[in-house]
């Protein structure tokens, strides 16, 4: 009988193992923890190949290179467009668990649209050293809906000990014990390869394999090409290069070494780093005669097993240095000119080629250096040589930019000192050019004046005049306002400096719109409507939030468009008359999957809904109090403070007012958020007062007023109302001041107009018989305002104010005691 020809590229998948993996198909999660060379990925593979047979289901697999997430969320993207889901694609890199929400929310969404069975394969996770990335496994596990199954493959057991319990059912293990080979199962396997085993080689390679399905391997190749098996004290990476690398041709073997170092490749990259002409047949030969390098399913794409790159990795060390720069910089070279820039930056770090990786930076202009740690990048910059920096000088603007972000402030003034040196000491440079490198590193330094208008002012137009090009690290579509929903809470530093920095904002912002593509568009008109509200103008703001919004359209400047949503919801509930559609506002951001709008956008409900005490309404991560999962710019954070701060006294979470307050003061006056810190002051002595500390609430509210008369701000008075009514009255009678007078009236009004959620307004029946002022009348009432209370808000007479009452339950029909009738008025009141 002739001898059966070897086939070591057989996929053997045991009736045991495939019994253990059927339950894949009835659970959220299922993970797969075995050491290297257990057969994990193979076995999952051919799962997901009978499972999509004939289209009955979809399965979307990411492999996992290195520890760098967003380099994982290309791959998720590709993966996911490749198999027909466009869900990711519009998504930045979440880099927070709200954001994170955010990309589940739409990903079970996606899933939940159809029939089809989904299968979501992550390999290799033991790379990815971040919580972060566990905890997301952990939450999507728990939303996925029934026909979604998440399958993980890991050396390392990963999932915390109270999640397994969590999980429960939902969860399937897949274990080392399940994967290795037993007796049987090695005689079928060797069988099927074409060795013919002995007994007694059998027992032998069962006891020093342990089941191994790599040492397995390699042993029956070993077997096969040398007529003996290797003895039990091999080293494994020994015997895979002997097997495997060894035998082939100097070109092939260095092939393998280059090609071992990319994560994935295609021939098309292949042959250009090789420049090996033979690189489609290597290719073809390596797949079909090699089980450690696979065509990855339902692509073009190539990858070595872990295994095979370590030897790779082994072999092509071993090449000329010079060899191994060429190489390396050959990948850069590709990865820059098809947009791979961190895969560039990686490969340029490791040939030591830091003119290429400036380049790179330069072309990227910042954006993708967000996703490097900040650690990381200093360390490459203290490692560059300045001469090799200042042939670069607008890579210097860009990292400029990005060290201001990350608030590496002495860093950022080294590279100012090194771009100005640079730029004089350059003999060739074009005029033109030095004005447009200088005018961009002010605009870049004009950021560490931030709300400083007048020392921003001055910087902006010293730009303007300089530079001929718009600039290249401000993206024109970014957040002007750093994700706050106000340009006046921003920009407002001190009390009686509302016309200046009005005025100043007017002369600056046209300079810097014209070098940044109209960057933030609008946002001198916002601040005007937005001051005009602030001193209980609304009909002036109203007109001015037109203007912005005229001015804004077709801009593209989302961000601004929300500040004037937030501005138009704070006028509905003052009385003004716009109708904000919130729901389908909401679903035109969500479709836009910017996190910074979206984050925005919950903020200004946050705000809305916290003033007409509806608490159920207010998104998550205000309601439940999880600002810290949100990452938020440091300028805008002042905002989200204060906002969180209106939330707890909705909820009546008094005392936390108080705690955080003392803080928040202390840390947003030094910072000169003079607007931030009126609210705060008002937020606490509405606290103080719903506690009972009637002396802290005043002597609290005697330092707003001070500090909000200079500019006439009455409306953050007006929002505080519910609490503090009775002693704006009382101030006003004492104070005998206009100021305090048109508080006490603000808030009267305020108080007096219908709560709203943006619908209109439908009045049950019987109160439509009141007139306005009997409506305004009966509003107060419901409040528990006394007789005295209500005529001093609405400037009534005692005896005037029984008189509409007595109409009011007239024309109500209410009888009874006055107890009797008012709790009436109230439950009809409730009723709308």
């Amino acid at each position: 009988m002739p001898k059966r020809k070897p086939s070591f590229n057989t996929i053997y998948i045991s009736e045991r193992v495939q019994e253990c993996l059927r339950p894949i198909a009835h659970c959220a999660l299922t993970t797969v923890v075995a050491p290297m060379g257990y057969g994990k990925t193979t076995a999952i593979n051919w799962f997901l190949a009978e499972k999509t047979k004939g289209g009955k289901a979809v399965a979307i697999r990411m492999s996992i290179y290195s520890e760098k997430l967003p380099m994982l969320w290309r791959s998720a993207q590709d993966a996911f467009r490749f198999a027909g889901l466009d869900v990711l694609s519009a998504f930045d890199f979440p880099t927070g668990e709200a954001a994170a929400t955010l990309v589940l929310e739409e990903l079970c969404r996606a899933f939940s649209s159809g029939k089809t069975a989904y299968y979501l394969f992550l390999d290799d996770f033991h790379l990815l050293r971040d919580e972060r990335a566990v905890r997301f496994i952990c939450r999507i596990s728990a939303r996925l809906p029934d026909n979604a199954h998440l399958i993980v493959a890991s050396r390392d057991r990963f999932l915390p000990a109270g999640e397994i319990v969590r999980l429960g059912g939902n969860l399937h293990q897949i274990g080392m014990e399940h994967l290795r080979l037993n007796h049987t199962e090695l005689a079928v396997y060797a069988h099927r390869c074409g060795a013919e085993l002995s007994e007694q080689q059998l027992e032998a390679l069962l006891r020093s394999s342990e089941g191994w399905f790599s040492a397995i391997y390699l042993n029956l190749r070993a077997l096969s090409e040398r007529g003996r098996l290797p003895d039990a004290s091999s080293d494994i990476f020994e015997m895979f290069t002997a097997a495997m690398i060894d035998p082939l041709s100097p070109d092939r073997q260095e092939f393998l070494a280059v090609m071992g170092l990319a994560d994935e490749f295609t021939a098309e990259i292949a042959r250009f780093v090789t420049e090996n002409p033979e690189t489609d047949a290597i290719i073809q030969d390596l797949t079909c005669q090699n089980a450690f390098v696979t065509r990855l399913p339902d692509s073009q794409r190539y990858r070595f097993h872990h295994m095979m790159k370590e030897c790779a990795l082994r072999k092509f060390r071993m090449l000329p240095e010079k060899s191994q720069i060429c190489y390396w910089n050959r990948f850069g070279s590709w990865y820059g000119a098809h947009g791979q820039y961190l895969h560039a930056l990686s490969a340029y770090r490791m040939s030591g080629n830091n003119d290429a990786a400036l380049t790179i930076i330069e072309k990227d202009a910042g954006n993708l250096l967000s996703a490097l740690h900040p650690e990381e990048l200093l360390e490459r910059l203290n490692a560059c040589p300045e001469e090799v920096l200042m042939r670069h000088p607008t890579a210097i603007l860009v990292l400029m930019r990005r060290l201001f972000t990350w608030r590496q402030i002495p860093k950022m003034l080294q590279l100012k000192a090194l771009l100005e040196r640079a730029i004089a000491e350059s003999t060739d440079m074009p005029e033109e050019e030095r004005g447009n490198l200088l005018g961009e590193c002010d605009l870049i330094m004009s950021f560490l004046m931030y709300n400083d208008i007048t020392k921003m002012s001055q910087l902006h137009r010293s730009a303007s005049r300089q530079m001929s090009r718009p600039a290249v690290t401000i993206q024109a579509g970014s957040s002007w306002t750093f994700g706050s929903p106000s340009v006046l809470m921003m920009y407002y530093r001190a009390p009686g400096e509302l016309q200046k920095e009005t005025h100043e904002m007017h002369e600056c912002m046209p300079h810097y719109y014209r070098i940044t593509n109209g960057h933030g568009l609008g946002a001198e008109l916002v601040m005007d409507a937005e001051a005009s509200f602030m001193q209980g103008k609304l009909r002036e703001a109203e007109i001015g939030l037109e203007r912005a919004r005229a001015a804004i359209a077709g801009s593209r400047q989302e961000n601004m468009a929300l500040c004037c949503d937030f501005l138009e919801l704070r006028l509905l509930r003052s009385g003004g008359r716009h109708r904000l559609d919130v729901k389908a506002r909401a679903e035109a951001l969500l479709a836009r999957h910017d996190v910074v709008l979206l984050n925005m956008f919950e903020s200004i409900l946050a705000y809305y809904y916290a003033l007409l005490q509806e608490a159920e309404k207010i998104p998550d991560v205000f309601r439940l109090h999880r600002l810290d999962t949100v990452n938020y710019f440091a300028p805008g954070k002042p905002m989200m403070e204060l906002i969180e701060n209106q939330v707890y006294l909705t909820q009546g979470e008094f005392p936390r007012v108080i705690g955080r307050s003392e803080l928040l003061l202390s840390v947003y006056e030094s910072l000169h958020y003079a607007l931030v810190a009126l609210h705060i002051r008002l937020q606490t002595a509405s606290a103080y007062e719903a506690l009972g500390n009637r002396a802290m609430a005043r002597k609290l509210l005697v330092r707003a007023l001070e500090d909000a008369e200079p500019d006439g701000f009455v409306l953050p008075f007006a929002e505080n109302a519910p609490y503090l009514m009775n002693h704006y009255s009382a101030l006003s009678r004492e104070l005998e001041t206009p100021f305090a007078a048109a508080v006490c009236e603000a808030s009267g009004q305020w108080l007096s107009r219908k709560e709203t959620s943006g619908a209109p307004c439908e009045l049950p029946e019987a109160l439509r018989e009141l007139s306005e002022r009997e409506r305004s009348v009966a509003q107060l009432m419901a409040l528990r305002k006394t007789n005295r209370e209500i005529a001093e808000t609405l400037f009534l007479s005692e005896g005037t104010v029984k008189q509409y009452i007595n109409r009011i339950y007239s024309k109500l029909e209410l009888t009874g005691t006055a107890q009797e009738k008012r709790r009436a008025l109230t439950a009809l009141l409730q009723k709308n």
